[in-house]
């Protein structure tokens, strides 16, 4: 797999469960498409291509994928499944935040996640151990999950009706802003060890994301982080953002974290998630 938006070395991606993923084959919603990330001279740095190509197609890279994308969004709503893409930098906490949010709430509705890596299962298979189904996708050299991806994933996975779904896409606070997924939301995770100029140095995501949680909070007293500071730069950004502080580890503010995703959870129920 190539990325020619963000210029991502070839490497096959595989989901666990099923074959070598090329991105060629049939979407599984029944699409024919040809969803071809480039080989050779469609890479980002081929000698030879005009602006103009590139561009064209980064467009076309793009336009199939929101195709899938709203593919994945009305498999979604048939089944009233509240799909949520979290995304952060690599180290804000974001495995532990879910493996949190499931053991403590695995009892109160049917979940399932989709888990995004590079490369290893670690993360499934602490999922798993919360005992919610997970599924494995190893991208290869590929910096973000996309919506074919997705959609394989849920032929395997399969998430129960009225469930929630997180997909934790790959670290990295760039190239996911650009791949709708289906999701409901985008969910951008920043700790309060990253700096709170974060939104400013990487706005697309946060322009993305209809929620920013602020994570480590617990750790704060001993940080020179001015969270006031990070927030006015998110809503900078996005003024429409909402905003949570949480510490997934000692569990200060998971309830209120707990109450967005019920509140939303019933709005996927009602058919306006």
């Amino acid at each position: 797999m190539m990325c020619t938006v963000c210029g991502c070395g070839e490497g096959e991606t595989t989901i666990e469960g099923q074959e070598h993923h090329h991105h060629h084959h049939e979407h599984h919603h029944g699409h024919g498409h040809n969803h071809d990330y480039g080989q050779g001279a469609a890479h980002a740095h081929a000698p030879g291509l005009s602006q103009a190509r590139m561009v064209q197609i980064e467009q076309d890279i793009l336009g199939k994928n929101n195709e899938y994308a709203a593919a994945n969004r009305h498999w979604f709503a048939q089944r009233k499944i509240l799909a949520l893409n979290l995304v952060s930098s690599p180290g804000s906490g974001k495995t532990t935040l879910l493996t949190r949010t499931l053991l403590d709430r695995k009892d109160h509705q049917p979940m399932a996640v989709i888990e995004g890596d590079q490369q290893t299962s670690h993360d499934a298979d602490r999922i798993r151990e919360t005992g919610v189904k997970a599924l494995q996708i190893n991208t290869g050299k590929g910096c973000h999950l996309d919506a074919h991806m997705v959609g394989h994933a849920l032929e395997s996975l399969t998430p129960e009706p009225d469930s929630v779904l997180f997909i934790e896409n790959v670290g990295n606070l760039v190239c996911p802003a650009a791949f709708d997924l289906g999701e409901a939301h985008k969910i951008t995770i920043l700790s309060v060890t990253e700096g709170e100029d974060k939104p400013l140095k990487y706005p697309d995501m946060f322009h993305a994301s209809d929620l920013m949680i602020l994570n480590k909070i617990d750790l704060l007293p001993h940080l020179d982080f001015d969270v006031e500071q990070c927030i006015g730069y998110a809503r900078r950004i996005n003024p429409r953002i909402h905003v949570l502080r949480l510490s997934a580890t000692t569990g200060e503010g998971m309830d209120a974290w707990y109450q967005w995703i019920e509140a939303n959870r019933q709005l996927a129920a009602l058919g306006g998630g």
